[in-house]
């Protein structure tokens, strides 16, 4: 009956799967040119949640109200997204700040390429690329408007070495960076950043991976076994977080993410017919978390790391990610184990019914 339940549900996945509101990406190309310095700013975004101005608060754009729009503009052509964009959105240069004390820089729009169609349950990237003349030697400082949500600046040398990495959150701005030299991060502010990001990235960003710890706590609240699953869990997802930030590791994210919301409704569903932890239920565990890492990894691959504080990056990352998780489970531990657990009907009243509505999230 499980499996049946299961591979029925396995049908609806791929027609409701909804799109990751991820960061912006931001790369300041600087270049000289008769010996003056100016940039390119390529913006790779969601165009097609800009324009319905899906809300920057939600993790994906089935939380949104405005998703039926989105994916109306989803499944528009590059032409009609192209139209649908220039009637809407008017100078979004002007929504793009970079900045010195004593200067505001002009962004000259160059080109917008919008892929065709393609596969629908993957978000479509728009590329749009700008022109900044003569920069002066020195400090700057970058945003974008705090409706546009976060981004990632990437500020790269002429000859293409990294001076600045940052994931700017919304509404907020970057710290300040030359053009021309460097900027060396401070070990702690890394670490805290990066911790913060990890943190983030599960509260209250990650609700596919909330809904994952939820599952597991639901089936049995005894703190025994709950740890032995995010033991598992946690050893999983933090071996393939590594390989898959080393580049050892490849899988499309069209793969991996669809596979997440399998996860979340199988450990959902299995739920509802077992009272226990089955023997295989470690294992699928296992596997289920090497997939979770891969989806971590991705948000730190967009990011990027800097070379000289690469190892104590990825380990504040996933220490910011059990964060995240312990908070989840002690949270759930306060507000239902500690009230309901030892009730006759805990099983029929809690266990169930909220590990069915978790499934139906999922999908």
């Amino acid at each position: 009956m499980f499996f049946k339940i299961f591979i029925f549900l396995l049908f609806f996945i791929q027609s409701s799967y909804a799109h990751e509101l991820r960061p912006a990406i931001a790369n300041l190309n600087i270049y000289e040119e008769d010996n003056i310095t100016n940039a390119t700013l390529s913006i790779r975004l969601n165009l097609e949640a800009i324009i319905a101005e899906v809300d920057i608060n939600h993790s994906n754009t089935k939380e949104s109200k405005q998703s039926d729009q989105y994916e109306s503009l989803r499944n528009m052509s590059a032409v009609e997204l192209l139209e649908k964009f220039n009637s809407k959105i008017i100078n979004l240069q002007n929504k793009i700040y970079l900045t010195s004390t004593n200067s505001n820089y002009n962004l000259v729009l160059l080109n917008i390429d919008i892929p065709e169609v393609g596969n629908t349950n993957v978000a479509r990237d728009t590329i749009i690329d700008f022109d900044i003349k003569n920069i002066k030697d020195e400090d700057l400082k970058f945003s974008w408007d705090k409706n546009l949500g976060s981004i990632i600046l990437r500020v790269n040398s002429p000859n293409n070495e990294d001076l600045y990495s940052k994931l700017i959150e919304t509404g907020k701005k970057s710290d300040w960076f030359n053009p021309k030299n460097k900027k060396e991060v401070d070990f702690f502010d890394n670490i805290r950043s990066y911790t913060h990001l990890g943190f983030k990235h599960i509260i209250p960003k990650g609700l596919d991976h909330i809904l994952f710890v939820l599952a597991l706590f639901l089936l049995t609240p005894k703190i025994k076994p709950l740890l032995l699953q995010v033991s598992i869990f946690t050893l999983a997802h933090t071996i393939t977080l590594f390989l898959g930030v080393l580049n050892l590791i490849k899988i499309p994210s069209i793969i991996v993410e669809p596979i997440i919301a399998l996860s979340i409704c199988f450990i959902a569903i299995e739920n509802l017919f077992t009272e226990n932890i089955k023997k295989t239920r470690p294992y699928i565990i296992f596997i289920f978390g090497l997939l979770h890492g891969l989806g971590f990894a991705g948000i730190l691959n967009e990011i990027g790391i800097s070379d000289g504080l690469f190892i104590s990056s990825l380990i504040s990352f996933n220490v910011g990610v059990e964060l995240g998780q312990i908070s989840v489970i002690f949270l759930s531990y306060v507000f239902i184990a500690l009230l309901f657990q030892k009730r006759l009907w805990y099983r029929n009243k809690v266990t169930r019914p909220l590990s069915l509505i978790i499934a139906s999230i999922g999908l």
